[in-house]
């Protein structure tokens, strides 16, 4: 029988447009995930009033050979997504006057902790290597490193540096393949086993290019990539927040930046000011604007 990809989902629809025996069993289970993860086949059909034929019946609906099975896959469905599932209510201070502070205070802190645990002489050494690359192949999969392999391309291109940021994943291979020794990969994963992120890494590794991992320490991306830039990722538990991982990784891309941009000194000079002055012809000519938009 076909295995069930995501149960929670599955029950869901058949709480909508299964049978009335099926609607009440689905409903059981969405409003008590624990009972229903642990309970005994009787217990379960007695707290509907049906029968235990119908429990079964209700399983195999579902894609599952069984209870047993259906537990198997509901268990997992706990584990993976069960805060999402059964969220703490929102505080009414929450709702009202905390958000800036909650997000403030946690890119702060994402910042702070991603300094306190950076290596700065590895840092630097990798500044000096992507100073002096022929080319620079920036990559990253998924929504934050995605986002860092086209910050870090949007930074180094203006200091003079031929580079290029890649997200899709056969196309990350693709340049890797035409990597030279001449190369530096820059891979960012705040997991660490983006596959496509860690298959490119490998291949450019072949054409003799030097490799950079962003990344979790003792990843799969930190083991095979040539030098690592440690990343150790740090939720607060507020599902309703977007990640502050990802100024950590914004703060470390800046520091490679400044570091890269130090170590070519005033020859990056003439390549800012073109891009200043053609940017601020297109609107209000005011020097205290940023370099871009």
């Amino acid at each position: 029988m076909k295995t069930p990809a995501d149960i929670i989902t599955r029950l869901q629809l058949m709480s909508q447009d299964g049978t009335k025996s099926d609607r009440r069993l689905a409903n059981l289970v969405l409003s008590d995930l624990d009972f229903a993860s642990k309970a005994a086949i009787s217990e379960i059909a007695a707290r509907v009033s049906v029968s235990e034929p119908t429990v079964t019946r209700f399983c195999r609906n579902l894609g599952c050979e069984g209870l047993r099975d259906f537990k198997f896959y509901l268990a997992q469905a706990i584990a993976i997504g069960g805060q999402y599932l059964s969220p703490e209510p929102l505080s009414r201070d929450a709702r009202e006057q905390r958000i800036a502070s909650a997000i403030t205070e946690a890119a702060v802190s994402a910042i702070q902790r991603a300094s306190e645990n950076l290596d700065m002489t590895t840092l630097v050494d990798v500044a000096a290597r992507l100073a002096a690359s022929g080319n620079v192949l920036c990559i990253g999969s998924g929504g934050i490193s995605s986002m860092m392999a086209t910050e870090m391309q949007n930074r180094l291109f203006r200091l003079g540096l031929s580079v290029l940021a890649q997200i899709d994943g056969q196309l990350q291979r693709m340049y890797a393949a035409v990597a030279t020794p001449d190369t530096t990969v820059v891979a960012f994963s705040v997991s660490g086993y983006a596959r496509s992120v860690i298959e490119a890494v490998q291949v450019a590794q072949q054409y003799g290019a030097a490799t950079v991992a962003v990344t979790a320490p003792d990843s799969a991306l930190a083991k095979v990539a040539d030098t690592v830039i440690q990343l150790q990722p740090f939720e607060d538990g507020n599902i309703y927040k977007p990640t502050s991982s990802r100024y950590a990784l914004l703060a470390i891309v800046d520091m490679i930046v400044t570091s890269v941009a130090e170590t070519r000194g005033p020859k990056v000079l003439e390549n800012l000011r073109r891009i200043k002055q053609s940017v601020n012809t297109l609107k209000v000519d005011d020097p205290r604007l940023p370099l871009g938009d």
